[in-house]
């Protein structure tokens, strides 16, 4: 399975360059869209916007997730979708530029949400059908750096761009739209179809792909869950051979959660303590450093102990860096608040997120082995979603409100809500017991 017909395969996988300036080009687009609306509407009135913008973003992704899924295992042109989604992001970008609303951006905003979905599957996929298994593994990382490279280079490009031109915040938009029409273009000329097809589920029961998927975006659905798959999810918790799988869900829906509420609030925040636009790209680029060399040693650390004890390391590091932050917000109030933005957010956003994500993942693998698989996960990814559109919802107000330093201290005490729910999951008794090992 996965071997491409002789002659076939495209030389040295170049078509995976192809996905670098998307990822340049998608990577700095959060932080813009946040301090385009502050700038649009004032910092009250765009944070509240921002965080709604975010909402919306991530709810939906869930619909897009379900599209696009069915949309691949019914039609199987894996290139034509991926650049498709590529042209339609490109189009999607540019048109920021011509319609400078509050709504506009908001609405642009959540069509890039829905068609860059559209590339997330089909590029696993591809691997998996056009290398052979034992390079499975090698293809997929070198997927996710040439990814992380891009979206490094994408704010690194932003940073410099807004010291340069700090009123032509918006004018970034076209050279954006033109990277993601150069992928589109490259993904034509580079992808060739592949004579072997996989459905989508093949992707859940391969770790690198299922890892690497989850990674792009962790709303993946197989199947679309029932309310009865939620209660048989969440029933378990009656017993204590049982409970290993709600406590889990119940541990991402906090870890979400708690995402969605600080990183919504997080470039407003600094954009109110008159730190410059450029520095704001400079501290999310730093982040994105870290986390992108966390995780090339994230597997080993992880790997060589306990999934509960790496889950709650990775929830502690970030739940002490997120109220270092909200204490520094309470106390710096103003440019000062840069020098903890620049070592906290790395903790928390680049360590902490590698240890989580490799570790919680992991665990969701193994569940999704298990019997209802689809279901399962189905289920991880509604409440995903859900968790991170609600966190976002409420991070605008929170902050406006009640200040920048509630929304990230609260935050973080999710977090250490989060360590004494994963805290309760049942340690199994031997390497081949339970469902989180």
């Amino acid at each position: 399975m996965g071997l491409m017909a002789a002659g076939k395969r495209p030389k040295r996988d170049n078509w995976l360059y192809s996905t670098f300036p998307i990822s340049v080009a998608i990577g700095p687009l959060g932080t813009m869209v946040q301090l385009y609306l502050i700038a649009l509407n004032g910092q009250a009135l765009g944070t509240i916007y921002g965080g709604l913008a975010s909402a919306i973003y991530n709810g939906i992704s869930i619909p897009a997730a379900l599209f696009w899924g069915f949309t691949i295992d019914r039609l199987h042109k894996q290139r034509a979708l991926i650049a498709l989604g590529y042209a339609l992001t490109a189009i999607a970008l540019v048109s920021f530029f011509f319609d400078r609303s509050t709504d506009g951006t908001i609405a642009r905003y959540s069509v890039v949400s829905f068609v860059s979905l559209a590339s997330a599957t089909p590029l696993n996929l591809l691997i998996m059908e056009t290398e052979q298994k034992s390079r499975w593994a090698g293809a997929f990382a070198k997927l996710s750096m040439v990814s992380s490279v891009g979206n490094v280079v994408g704010l690194l490009v932003s940073s410099v761009w807004t010291d340069l031109l700090p009123k032509q915040l918006v004018l970034l938009f076209v050279p954006m739209g033109a990277l993601a029409v150069t992928s589109s273009a490259l993904a034509i000329v580079l992808i060739r179809e592949p004579p072997y097809v996989f459905e989508r589920e093949i992707v859940a029961r391969r770790r690198p792909s299922f890892f690497n998927r989850l990674l792009a975006n962790p709303i993946f659905f197989v199947v679309i869950p029932t309310l009865s798959d939620f209660r048989r999810v969440f029933r378990g918790l009656r017993s204590s051979l049982t409970r290993s799988v709600p406590l889990f869900y119940i541990s991402t829906i906090l870890f979400y959660l708690s995402s969605g509420l600080f990183n919504t609030s997080f470039v407003p925040a600094m954009h109110l303590f008159s730190i410059p636009d450029g520095e704001v790209f400079a501290v999310i680029l730093v982040g994105m450093v870290v986390q992108t060399i966390a995780f090339q040693f994230g597997g080993d650390f992880v790997g060589s102990r306990s999934l509960i004890a790496t889950s709650i390391q990775g929830l502690m590091l970030r739940g002490w860096s997120y109220l270092g932050i909200g204490v520094a917000a309470l106390f710096l109030v103003g440019p000062l608040f840069v020098v903890p933005a620049l070592i906290l957010y790395p903790l928390a956003g680049g360590v902490a997120f590698a240890i989580y994500y490799t570790s919680a993942n992991t665990m969701m693998f193994t569940t999704v082995q298990s019997k209802s698989a689809g279901a399962a996960l189905g289920v991880y990814s509604a409440v995903v979603g859900i968790a991170a559109m609600g966190g976002s919802f409420a991070s605008g107000f929170i902050s406006v409100y009640l200040g920048y330093y509630t929304t990230f201290i609260f935050a973080g005490i999710l977090l250490f809500v989060g360590v004494g729910v994963v805290g309760r999951i049942p340690k199994p008794t031997s390497p081949d017991e339970g469902v989180l090992q």
